[in-house]
């Protein structure tokens, strides 16, 4: 069995934090991801996309930022049980609880901080009747490696900014053929984003289709064309090396919505008056899986609700001792 003093379920850039400020405590922490690497979305969907609103980074790289984090909180030597999804959390006699993994793994610590993102995930898939055919032979469901869609035609479908980003990127890029296709003239991305796309589509270097959709998939053994429909307008044939529908993510708490916590909306639910605690005392969520009136799901959010609930998490730990807040650039970082 695993002792600690922080158990933290979720190596996402949330639960990677949460290590730091549990650290200037003088607490340690142990992460369980079901990822097989730490970083959570970051790394598994887009570790090459850039990120714009991490306070001190103008932009930063979606893998940069976790390998900093990383960086940061290798002082406080961190465990890592990963590859192994949290499934069950018992309460013991003496307050501790005990998180289980699929493996058969347990873990003990008197405080639990869920820090799990959205969860288990699956993207959004359009219905098409030979989609599965495709599947990694040219529809693909997130961007991974930038690099091996360079230089081939792409077709894009959807209308947010996850959409928008990857089709801008890509139409930016040398002999990389783009088309934006979307089932309305009515846009979810930023607004800098679309306008930033239809100057593309103005100077030559993409093509944006509205009250349009994707209907059929054709090829052999990968994907070659692509069928789509026009409002107004006979259907249209696109040759295309690869799809990207990007309607987003399908989120799912998946073993945590069993262990007694208040769930609202696919969400943990949490009192944000004070410290992130959840209706069981002694678990804490921090970050994108949990809710409260007024929640923001970004993750400087997220860095802030771990800040907090390891505050209280130091004085359930520790009932007998009083902690002195310092800043860190008068005391330092002093690991274990």
């Amino acid at each position: 069995m695993i002792q600690t003093d922080i158990l933290v379920i979720g190596a996402g850039p949330v639960g990677l934090f949460t290590v730091f400020e549990a650290g200037l405590m003088k607490l340690h922490c142990h992460l369980i991801d079901a990822l097989p690497q730490a970083g959570g979305q970051l790394i598994e969907i887009y570790p090459k996309k850039p990120i714009y609103d991490i306070p001190g980074y103008p932009s930063v790289l979606a893998g940069e930022l976790v390998d900093n984090l990383m960086e940061q909180a290798a002082p406080f030597k961190p465990g890592f049980t990963l590859g192994d999804r949290a499934e069950t959390i018992e309460k013991q006699e003496d307050g501790h609880f005990i998180v289980t993994t699929q493996s058969g793994l347990s873990h003990k610590a008197p405080v639990v901080i869920i820090a799990g993102g959205l969860g288990s995930f699956e993207p959004r898939k359009p219905k098409i009747d030979n989609l599965s055919l495709f599947e990694n032979k040219g529809v693909y469901y997130m961007v991974k490696q930038p690099k091996d869609f360079v230089g081939k035609k792409i077709v894009i479908s959807g209308g947010g900014d996850s959409a928008l980003d990857w089709a801008i990127y890509f139409a930016e890029q040398d002999k990389t053929q783009v088309t934006l296709v979307h089932r309305s003239d009515s846009f979810r991305a930023h607004k800098d984003s679309v306008e930033k796309a239809f100057d593309l589509q103005e100077k030559g270097l993409m093509q944006i289709m509205t009250h349009a959709e994707v209907t059929h998939l054709s090829g052999e053994g990968k994907l070659h064309q692509i069928s789509v429909e026009e409002k107004n307008k006979p259907t249209q044939q696109l040759a295309a090396d690869c799809w990207l529908p990007l309607f987003g993510l399908s989120p799912k708490l998946g073993p945590m919505a069993n262990w007694g916590l208040e769930v609202e909306k696919n969400a943990l639910v949490v009192d944000n008056t004070l410290d992130y605690q959840t209706n069981i005392p002694g678990i804490f969520a921090v970050g994108d899986v949990n809710t409260y009136p007024g929640k923001l799901k970004l993750i400087l959010c997220g860095f802030h609700e771990a800040t907090l609930a390891v505050q209280t998490a130091y004085k359930m730990i520790n009932p007998d001792k009083r902690f002195t807040l310092k800043y860190t650039t008068v005391q330092g970082i002093q690991g274990f």
